[in-house]
């Protein structure tokens, strides 16, 4: 432990600690711009500088460790003096219009230019009228905008281990762009939305498409159309952030209502067709897992049978594309829960409606930017006849439309979401969660190998933020091992293991994998409120198996709905019909591969 004073208040911290996470111990808040728990410090803005007493130095905290007996200032008439000059020069080549921002009033740069009350511009204006690039269809990246803390290169490079982007130029010229200068939809980029999740400012956002959605709710006579929503179980516990609530907040119900106030015709649950998706990734699973034991689990040489790697994600679906397309036979053919609740919303509910599905407006409320991307991915997302989801918002974007509706969220009553796609069991709703589609997955395969119901569902091995998960269950006289792996850098690592027992010859290290792409799972999705840490990242979490506890099935196969849907409709799960409707297929894209 080392011993040291932060503005006089004596501290003692684990060696190693940095005077930034000191002062947090004593209280002291110290400003920072280029600085984000998730990422390594790397001291590009020098907003948190710091003065030791004794030498007179002036340190940047964020990546200066603390020694013994240190004493230091971290406020004092130069040091706010040496900040307002920083947060003055990064001004001097921002541009100044606020109001069109879509991080207005909710900017890091903005709040500390109020906090230092910068009033003037004493630096001449230095903007590079740079091109904005929306290419991806999913985030857009306007680098005039950019202040070069390099954190979504960070973010891109570190955390998830993509690439695509990176810096270009020196000095005054240094930009955030693609490698080769392409444009960001020629590039690596799998659409996370994680540069954005972690954008100080309006530099990266996703592609804001709330006034399609608004241009749907407002048409009437023979150009009206009956519009349905779904929303994602990571959305209901994060989006209350955006209304001043705590992290973990469940507005459930409440969204509910915000939804049909908003003008939808029918508010279905994406927590539903993540229960669909359990029944046609279980069944996927239990015959792959019979097929190996046949060939007595000797099966690495050609990955024919196992692992079983889940298909949920969107960015996970193009990064393996891109990256390990060597490993598409072990992907899950299943779709999404998004794209499943569209393909039933345009097929089983139009016609139980006696509604024609070219009249149908389909929009998905979802953590993830990404999923704007997945909704036309290729012809099997418009297995309906028709494109299955219109358009996919983001949390951030509906928290909008809320508030331009002037529609007070935490004050609403509650109401329930429309039957049959509505009613959900508590496996469904943990799909939010790093290790919830495993542990969702486990509940009913136990179920389809055995005939019996699990003594106790809570697979808590899987659950918590660490990067990579790994247990065993015993399923049937077999031992069933699982692992899971969120945020796209520590991936490579689980995936290189089971390429090496495959050229080795060994059977592979686990029997099923599940994977997302974003830090915690879904609640830590790129299009997800601002300001995530680990320690929002999980209250969300709990606040999602919280949920799960309260439901009355907590078993995808015992929900009753899911049941009559098969009965009425899809025939079995696994079945040619439900194959066509609800399952798609992948492409290598070898331009990528490594």
């Amino acid at each position: 432990m080392i011993n040291c004073k932060i503005n006089g208040i004596p501290v003692q911290v684990a060696e190693g600690t940095t005077v930034l996470e000191a002062a947090k111990k004593a209280n002291v808040k110290i400003p920072t711009l280029c600085y984000n728990p998730d990422l390594s410090p790397w001291a590009a803005c020098g907003i948190c500088v710091i003065k030791v007493e004794g030498n007179g130095k002036f340190l940047r905290s964020c990546c200066t460790p603390v020694s013994e007996n240190m004493s230091v200032i971290t406020n004092d008439s130069e040091l706010v003096q040496i900040r307002k000059t920083v947060i003055e020069l990064i001004l001097s080549t921002h541009p100044d219009d606020c109001l069109q921002c879509p991080r207005n009033q909710d900017c890091e740069l903005q709040t500390l230019a109020q906090e230092f009350g910068v009033r003037e511009q004493p630096f001449p204006k230095q903007l590079r009228n740079l091109p904005v690039d929306d290419t991806t269809g999913s985030i857009v990246l306007n680098p005039e905008k950019c202040i070069r803390c390099g954190r979504c290169v960070t973010v891109c490079q570190q955390m998830q281990n993509v690439w695509a982007i990176e810096f270009l130029g020196r000095g005054e010229t240094t930009r955030i762009a693609p490698a080769a200068d392409v444009k960001l939809g020629e590039s690596p980029c799998i659409r996370c939305g994680q540069c954005s999740a972690h954008c100080p400012v309006g530099a990266i956002y996703e592609n804001d498409q709330t006034v399609m959605v608004w241009d749907a709710l407002m048409k009437s006579g023979p150009d009206a159309k009956t519009c349905v929503v779904q929303i994602a179980p990571a959305v209901r516990v994060a989006l209350g952030e955006a209304f001043g609530l705590p992290a973990g907040t469940d507005l459930t119900k409440k969204i509910y209502t915000a939804l049909k106030r908003l003008g939808f015709d029918a508010v279905f649950d994406t927590n539903f067709s993540a229960d669909l998706t359990i029944m046609e990734e279980g069944t996927e699973f239990v015959k792959r897992l019979t097929a190996a034991l046949k060939d007595g689990m000797v099966d690495a040489t050609k990955l024919k049978h196992l692992p079983l790697i889940t298909s949920c994600c969107p960015a996970w679906v193009d990064y393996m594309e891109k990256y390990y397309s060597d490993m598409v036979p072990n992907f899950s053919t299943a779709k999404s829960p998004q794209q499943m609740m569209g393909s039933m919303i345009k097929t089983y509910w139009a016609g139980a409606a006696t509604i024609d599905p070219a009249k149908i407006f389909s929009v998905s409320v979802m953590p993830c930017t990404a999923k704007k991307y997945e909704t036309h991915r290729d012809q099997t997302m418009y297995a309906s006849g028709f494109q299955d989801v219109d358009v996919s918002i983001t949390t951030r974007e509906l928290a909008r439309m809320i508030k331009q509706a002037g529609i007070d969220l935490p004050n609403l009553p509650e109401s329930d979401a429309d039957s049959p796609l509505g009613p959900y069991t508590g496996a469904g709703a943990i799909f939010g969660a790093t290790g919830g589609v495993m542990e969702a997955a486990i509940r009913s395969a136990y179920f389809l190998v055995t005939g019996s119901e699990l003594k106790d569902v809570n697979f808590t091995a899987v659950r918590g933020i660490s990067g990579i998960k790994e247990a065993s269950v015993r399923i049937g006289g077999i031992d069933l091992r699982v692992a899971v792996a969120h945020q796209m850098g520590n991936i490579q690592q689980v995936l290189d293991e089971v390429r090496k027992a495959r050229d080795e010859g060994r059977e592979t290290p686990w029997h099923f994998i599940e994977v997302m792409a974003c830090r915690g799972g879904c609640i830590g999705g790129g299009g997800q409120p601002y300001g995530a840490t680990d320690e929002v990242r999980k209250l969300r979490m709990r606040a999602i198996y919280d949920h799960d506890e309260q439901q009355e099935y907590r078993c995808s196969h015992q929900n009753p709905y899911i049941t009559k849907i098969y009965k009425e409709f899809l025939d079995a799960p696994g079945s040619p019909k439900a194959h066509k409707l609800l399952h798609t297929h992948y492409v290598g894209k070898p331009l990528f591969l490594k």
